[in-house]
């Protein structure tokens, strides 16, 4: 039996396994997906699980190399099971929990048991080794798992005073009078607070997420990719300033009718860009300080071909 048959049956088990994951967690994650209350903070949920498998997919030469010695799939029964049946038990304890949970945190619970039935099917179906290499694309479904609310009516809170702090500096150097009252500013004309929903929690997931992957397919330090993941939080709150501060100059020299229009509502995207184009050189000056050696390391194992073949190009005279 040669290796690509061998990994072919693999593959069929595992992609039952994670049909069954998704069969646990997919009615709690529709209800709170269609939820009225939760739907801003969670639009990205459906997008988690097609970003990994391309990750997966993208790595996975580099995850079995030439599928001998070490890097041979191999069953793992061991620590395989026990993750699995770790997933039934968080998928039990959601479903019949003896505590009152909202949605949110129901949801929660189920999300993270599909993840780790995910995590312990690959184990099983694959080896210790092999989900090591696979680190990454497999931890990204995290990103899938709803917030505690707890949790995240903490992050609001402080996306929600570093966002009314950034305004607070841009409206001092437009020169725009205004006096502050904590989330509140009084502009002669009109009052704006930065409220819950100002925060920007959405719009700072996305950036945590596009950073997150950005740095694993651009990055080799692994602090530089924390430090760009990182980077993404004061730049969603600087944008969100910008954000507030527009629409407030705006609404009060242009019409006030702007504060109640889509393009406060709903015109954040081209604001989103503007995060992504503060984001860039953040990854470029990262990326730049790697050195060349780095980057070619990274590059020659993205590149799909066989070593002996990159070996070939690196030896060409020029």
């Amino acid at each position: 039996m040669n290796i690509k048959q061998y990994l072919n049956r693999r593959n069929v088990l595992f992609v039952l396994f994670c049909a069954l994951a998704f069969i646990m967690a997919y009615l709690s994650i529709k209800t709170l997906y269609y939820s009225s209350s939760n739907r801003e903070y969670y639009s990205h949920i459906v997008l988690i699980p097609l970003v990994s498998m391309y990750l997966l997919y993208q790595d996975w030469r580099d995850i079995f190399k030439d599928g001998q010695g070490e890097h041979a799939p191999r069953y793992d029964w061991k620590m395989g099971v026990p993750l699995l049946l770790g997933g039934v038990l968080l998928f039990l304890g959601g479903q019949f929990s003896v505590v009152q949970l909202n949605q949110n945190d129901v949801t929660s619970v189920i999300a993270l048991s599909g993840v780790v039935f995910i995590h312990g099917a690959f184990i099983l179906c694959y080896g210790v080794q092999a989900f090591k290499a696979a680190l990454f694309p497999l931890l990204f479904l995290i990103f899938m798992i709803p917030i505690p609310s707890a949790v995240m009516d903490s992050i609001i809170y402080a996306l929600q005073v570093g966002s009314t702090e950034f305004t607070n500096v841009l409206l001092m150097a437009s020169g725009v009078p205004f006096l502050r009252e904590g989330f509140v500013f009084h502009l002669p004309s009109i009052s704006v607070e930065v409220a819950k929903q100002c925060s920007g929690i959405r719009s700072c997931l996305a950036l945590l997420i596009t950073a997150t992957v950005a740095g694993h397919l651009f990055l080799k330090t692994g602090w530089k990719k924390v430090v760009l993941a990182l980077a993404a939080i004061p730049i969603a709150m600087f944008k969100n300033g910008i954000r507030i501060v527009s629409l407030t100059l705006l609404g009060a020299y242009v019409d006030p009718r702007i504060l109640q229009s889509d393009l406060h509502r709903e015109g954040g995207i081209p604001f989103f860009i503007v995060a992504l184009l503060l984001l860039a050189p953040v990854l470029y000056f990262l990326r730049k300080s790697e050195g060349p050696g780095v980057r070619g390391k990274k590059q020659g194992e993205k590149s799909g071909f066989p070593p002996a073949w990159n070996d070939k190009v690196r030896s060409r005279p020029e």
